[in-house]
């Protein structure tokens, strides 16, 4: 049954990264626009993931549930010294979620909507960075963990973890991937006339992409960030990499000839291969402290509890997998299926 958990925690997080990469990426790519494309992808964002843009978190909801229930003493460490950028990451997105709603269904029409068009913009781009910082700091080896706190200042316990050039950079990254998956799904979601605005967002996007993760890998090699230094000497990392290089000229001529399913594809293809070559690099050292590295299946809780837990998981799947699937296609999020 813990290979059934696992298996809902990685799919939980493949699925976050990508649907709420994308529902994140909106409002950077608003953010990153002319006045007059702003009008157009406004319009776009709320014809496409309006009905369906609450459902994408609610990956986030199960893969807490699973950290919390079934690998508690993992779940604690995460909570207790990440706390600061969880927090930002929640208020980030209530701010987001607020915003997404009045700006769009306020019935008075005034200076206000301003106002949460910025709210949207700059929550949506400040989220994704914090959660991106989150992930850094769990490998950033800038961890402390200790039981003794009064050896060590706030600084060092709750602020330097995150709050350092590694995680920043991996913040600013994910930020990036996120502007890359709205990209290339407003190219088949926008009018022929306007397509091309966002075939050139997909390019630009693309390559900063690249260029960012490239500055990652350069400066955790300068500053022996044990997760890059590994990073690059697995075999296996590299040959995930190498692919998704492989992969990069595929990816830029279907956006360059703006194919809808294709684009998508090659993208999702993308995400999954940077989180794949991420996660096999030192999985189950999924955090990495300053002295040590924490290994989630030594804080695994009782059988009994996985057991339910597994079971649970398998029985809520069952429920709700497919009302969420049928409400993808109901609303055209599912362009595999159309003819």
């Amino acid at each position: 049954m813990l290979y059934v958990v696992l298996t809902f925690l990685l799919v939980s997080l493949l699925f976050y990264v990508i649907l709420a990469g994308a529902d994140f990426g909106a409002g950077i790519i608003e953010l990153f626009s002319t006045k007059k494309n702003q009008v157009v992808t406004k319009k776009t964002i709320y014809r496409v993931m309006g009905p369906v843009w609450e459902a994408n978190h609610i990956w986030i909801i199960i893969m807490v549930v699973i950290l919390w229930v079934g690998f508690p003493e993992f779940y604690n460490i995460l909570v207790i010294y990440l706390h600061i950028p969880i927090t930002l990451v929640l208020l980030g997105i209530t701010l987001r979620g607020v915003a997404f709603v009045f700006r769009h269904y306020d019935a008075y029409k005034d200076k206000s909507q301003i106002l949460y068009d910025w709210m949207f913009r700059f929550s949506s781009l400040v989220t994704p960075i914090f959660l991106g910082i989150t992930a850094g700091s769990m490998l950033s080896g800038k961890l402390i963990i200790t039981s003794n706190y009064e050896n060590f200042s706030f600084y060092q316990l709750f602020i330097n973890p995150w709050m350092n050039g590694f995680t920043i950079l991996v913040g600013f990254f994910f930020a990036a991937l996120c502007a890359f998956l709205t990209s290339i799904l407003l190219i088949g979601e926008v009018e022929k006339e306007h397509r091309g605005i966002y075939v050139k967002k997909s390019k630009y996007a693309t390559v900063t992409v690249i260029i960012i993760g490239f500055i990652v890998l350069v400066y955790g090699f300068i500053y022996k960030v044990s997760f890059v230094t590994d990073f690059i000497k697995s075999p296996y990392t590299v040959g995930l990499i190498l692919v998704s290089a492989i992969l990069i000229l595929p990816l830029l001529k279907s956006i360059k000839h703006a194919k809808k399913i294709t684009t998508r594809f090659l993208a999702g293809i993308q995400v999954i291969l940077i989180l794949m070559a991420a996660i096999v690099t030192h999985f189950p050292n999924l955090i990495i402290t300053s002295s040590t590295q924490i290994n989630i299946l030594e804080t695994i809780a009782p059988e009994k509890t996985i057991n339910v837990l597994g079971i649970s998981l398998i029985i809520g799947g069952l429920v709700i997998l497919p009302g969420l699937f049928h409400l993808l296609k109901s609303f055209k999020m599912i362009k595999v299926l159309e003819r």
